[in-house]
Parts: structure tokens; sequence; C-alpha cells
């Protein structure tokens, strides 16, 4: 089994994208396009929420230090959210909401599948979960980015737009460091890298039924895991904590 440090920084880093993401997510609640729609993201929303604190209970757990999994999301400042940085991308269109989803789907699918065969039972039981929720996540927004890039003009227009607005904060996803190279060695973690080829080919095949390419520019932007954030994560934070801070240990 891992020292504590390890994995507790790695359980905040699976908890923190699902948490980040489920609050960009629940902004969207009554606001989309049709009320299907606004079902299906109402469900992934909760979905990732639910992930976020199975994993944040674990990490709070794994650290001993008396917090739980509410303090850890409702106390931490934005540079302890270990997140990447593509969680943390604001909604936009409908089209940039779908393709965010798409390249956290692409990535999250062959992550927990390869995380249900972890030596650490606790996290393998999550990640099996998670897993069968992710496969549903992929194959609804999937569909969506098809449905738009091979839409209309605008449709394809606007789904191209966000595709080249949001690939590069992909990079992140996949930056490792001692902290999964410890874990992996244990067979705790997924080496980032053994996981790309399928996100490749996830992305590469759905993009190619939408008409839609990846943009030529090979900027990456990274940093996400190590607490360096875009801006966009200090406004999004003071909203989701807000209420807890004015009540600090509040049950619901």
């Amino acid at each position: 089994m891992s020292t504590p440090a390890p994995l507790f920084t790695y359980l905040l880093r699976l908890g923190d994208d699902n948490l980040v993401l489920g609050q960009q997510l629940g902004a969207l609640l009554s606001r989309m396009p049709e009320l299907e729609a606004d079902i299906a993201v109402a469900n992934v929303c909760l979905d990732h929420l639910g992930q976020a604190r199975n994993f944040l209970t674990y990490a709070a757990e794994v650290e001993g230090a008396g917090r739980d999994e509410d303090q850890l999301a409702m106390l931490r400042d934005e540079r302890g959210f270990r997140n990447a940085v593509l969680m943390e991308q604001p909604n936009g269109d409908f089209a940039r909401t779908m393709a965010r989803q798409l390249f956290v789907d692409a990535y999250q699918v062959p992550l927990y599948e390869g995380l249900s065969r972890s030596t650490d039972d606790r996290l393998a039981g999550i990640a099996e979960k998670a897993a069968k929720e992710a496969r549903y996540h992929l194959r609804h927004s999937g569909t969506w980015v098809v449905r738009l890039g091979d839409g209309t003009a605008e449709s394809h227009c606007r789904m191209q737009a966000a595709i080249d607005a949001l690939w590069p904060f992909t990079g992140d996803l996949f930056a490792a460091d001692e902290v999964e190279a410890s874990l992996v060695a244990e067979g705790v973690a997924v080496d980032p890298a053994s996981i790309r080829p399928a996100f490749d080919a996830t992305v590469g095949d759905v993009l190619a039924q939408a008409g839609l390419r990846l943009p030529e520019d090979p900027y990456q932007r990274i940093g996400g895991r190590q607490g360096l954030h875009t801006e966009l994560l200090g406004h999004l934070l003071p909203e989701m904590q807000s209420l807890y801070r004015a009540n600090p240990g509040v049950e619901w």
C-alpha cells in the first residue's frame, strides 16, 4: 500500500476534477436548449458530484487530519485545488459545454476502467461504479458533438470553435509527476500515458463522424495538478463555497 501523502494528493486530483466540473454543469440547470437536454445535464452533474464526494471522503480518511469531504471541498483556496485546468473552463454556448464534456469523458472512461483494477480495493470500488457512469456520459457528449458538427453551417462552426478553444487545456489531463509515478509502481494509480491512446482514438472517432478537426497549434496549458490554475477557478470557488463558509459546519 502507498504512503498516505501521494495517495491523498492523487485522490484530491480525482475528486477536484469532478467537483469543479460538477459546479460548472450545475450552473446550466434550466438553461439547456430543450427539456431532455436539461435533464441529461442534471444527471451528469449529479454523477460528477457523487464521484467527487466518494474520492474526497476517501482522501479525508487517508489524510487523517480530522477533515471531512465537505471541509476539503469548501475550505481550500484556489492554490489548494488539484483539478485539471480543463474542468474550470467556462460553459459558453451548448457546443462548448459538449466539447468540454467529450474531452473529459474520453479521458475518464479509460482512467476509471484502469483504476477499477487498482491494488487499492477502496479506490477500485469507487472507480468501478464511476466507469459505468462515464461510459454513459461519453455516449451523451459524443452524440451531441456529432449532431452539432454534422448539423447546420452554424452548429458546425460553433462546434469547431469549441474544439479549437478547449483542446489546448487537454494536456493537463496527462501531465504526470512523482505522485502518479510512485502510485503506478505500486499498482494503485493509472499511468496517464497508458490511457492517452484510448483518449486520442475516442476523440478522433467522434470528430471524424462530426466532420470536425483538431487544431494544429501544439500549445497546451498545464499546471492544475500543482495548483496553478486559470483565473476562472478564482471566480468559481467563491460562488461554490460562500454558503458553507458563511455557516461553517452546517449539515443538510
